[in-house]
């Protein structure tokens, strides 16, 4: 049953998100008058269609995806009409590209909002207190109450995630840091913190920050500085993937995607009063943020076949005056697509594997 559950939670999460990127491409192609020729939600037969006054709108079989089919949209279609896409100045271009990117983040902040509003506390980056035992407050430049957390090694602090992040990506217990002090921005060196653990590599944090009152305006901002935690932790993720850092076996895809959701209705889940759903809702909407989040920033990397390799071309179109010629631009796509649905295919393969491991 929880195996079920699990499959539909992720196909609800990965087709909402899939139709608002498509939504987005939609909505700004259709106010730059380029004439939007399918938009379909799931892909395979049709189950339900409907002509629109330019658009079929339809709903098929299998709730895998989406697309949004422009006029035009192909390199070297040959369009002629001017409401194709190709026929459009290159700025409108850049705006229906980045349009689907743009709706996966709008999209990513809205749940962010719902959740900061619902879910536990909003917290600042300010240091209120410390423990009996702390030693931040003593050794090295120390901490004092008070203190507003800038930076640490180096890294901008939007919020107190951002603070765990950088104690655990950095597991020696000593830290420089900036912080804001007395209204002024001071540097501290050598902040040191206490290791636990049996290996002696968890870090223990002996401060607590102050508690944020919760109104309209706090969760917005807050909501906003999530964001920004969210993004660069992705992209920092992506970066380290390419370094090496991670191996294939870290990496998840659809089906990863489900297992963990498997594993965390498992953890909402008592024996004897079954499912704390209001739990398991915060789970995934948390869930929802992240993979909209990962998937926008993901989509605007500059690679082929991704709205970011798109966007590449159209800025070089922009520079030069002219566009790179069709059959090259297209060439590289597909040659993007095809490295694409095969790195797809292993992580695929690679968490079915972890699945029967």
């Amino acid at each position: 049953m929880t195996k079920v559950l699990s499959i539909l939670f992720a196909l609800l999460i990965f087709e909402t998100i899939i139709v608002i990127h498509e939504f987005g491409h939609f909505i700004v192609a259709r106010k730059n008058g380029v004439k939007v020729n399918e938009f379909s939600i799931g892909m395979g037969p049709a189950l339900f269609k409907k002509q629109g006054k330019q658009t079929l709108f339809a709903v098929r079989a299998f709730p895998f995806g989406g697309y949004c089919s422009m006029e035009g949209e192909e390199s070297g279609s040959g369009a002629v009409s001017e409401t194709a896409f190709c026929n459009k100045r290159v700025g409108q271009r850049i705006a229906i590209v980045s349009a689907g990117v743009a709706m996966n983040l709008l999209l990513a902040f809205v749940l962010q909002v719902v959740s900061t509003s619902v879910s536990g506390d909003i917290t600042s980056t300010t240091v209120s207190s410390f423990y009996d035992d702390a030693v931040s407050n003593s050794k090295g430049t120390p901490l004092q109450k008070d203190d507003k957390i800038v930076s640490v090694n180096g890294m901008r602090i939007f919020t107190q995630m951002d603070i765990i992040y950088q104690f655990r990506n950095d597991p020696d217990g000593v830290y420089d840091m900036v912080v804001r002090r007395g209204g002024e921005e001071v540097e501290l060196e050598n902040v040191t913190f206490t290791l636990r653990g049996e290996e002696g590599t968890s870090i223990y944090i002996d401060f607590t920050v102050y508690p944020v009152k919760r109104t309209p305006l706090t969760v917005v901002s807050e909501s906003f500085r999530q964001m920004l935690t969210n993004g660069r932790l992705i992209y920092i993720s992506l970066f380290d993937m390419v370094r090496g850092k991670y191996s294939l076996k870290d990496i998840s895809g659809p089906v990863g995607v489900v297992d963990q959701i498997d594993e965390v209705i498992d953890s909402r889940t008592d024996a004897e009063t079954g499912i704390d759903w209001k739990e398991l809702s915060l789970d995934m909407l948390f869930l929802a943020i992240l993979l909209s989040t990962n998937i926008g920033l993901f989509n605007l990397l500059p690679l082929p076949a991704l709205d970011g390799g798109r966007l590449i071309f159209l800025l070089i179109e922009l520079v030069r005056r002219k566009p790179i010629a069709p059959k090259y631009e297209g060439m590289v796509h597909l040659v993007g697509m095809a490295v694409l649905l095969c790195f797809m295919l292993v992580v695929t393969v690679s968490d079915i594997t972890k699945l029967f491991g």
